[in-house]
């Protein structure tokens, strides 16, 4: 029961609030990544999760955070983005991180490239009265880059192992 309600509430909502939060402000508030790691060792514990497969899963992890990083300190994407992508791809293992890997980054060019068009079309008084959307239409913003790795772990979670694990366990 508490592999599925990790796997099928805890996951899901971190996710969608990570998405929410970086539209709204353009960060990811750490805690949302604590909570995926803690739902993530809660995870394991419960499906008694080998070593050799936890260390594959880290493995993911590490990579994960070196390329966010990479990536963050190149500025094209943001600390919390970098942080949340090592921990969704600390979950996904290292198979299902690289599908993830590739699904998030259509969905983060998809992403800018309505962002860009979005940016061009005024915004109506009505709605440039709300701080995060007149934010999120400034042309100087950059790209709520978290709502790709939300949508992308939404896409990739169903044909994953910890997914399949989870249900089973």
């Amino acid at each position: 029961m508490i592999p599925e309600f990790v796997v099928l509430v805890l996951v899901p909502a971190v996710l969608i609030a990570a998405a929410g939060w970086d539209i709204a402000s353009f960060t990811i508030p750490n805690f949302l990544q604590g909570a995926l790691l803690a739902g993530f060792a809660i995870f394991a514990v419960f499906t008694h999760m080998t070593l050799a497969t936890l260390g594959w899963h880290f493995a993911a992890a590490l990579i994960g955070l070196a390329l966010g990083f990479l990536l963050f300190a190149r500025g094209l994407v943001g600390g919390g983005d970098a942080k949340l992508f090592a921990c969704v791809a600390l979950w996904f293992g290292l198979p299902d991180m690289f599908t993830y890997a590739v699904i998030a980054s259509v969905f983060g060019g998809a992403l800018t490239l309505f962002l860009l068009l979005f940016r061009r079309l005024p915004l109506p008084k009505v709605l440039a009265s709300q701080a995060w959307l007149a934010k999120l239409h400034d042309h100087a913003s950059g790209v709520p880059y978290g709502v790709a790795l939300a949508s992308g772990a939404f896409a990739v979670l169903p044909y994953t192992d910890v997914f399949r694990t989870g249900l089973a366990g």
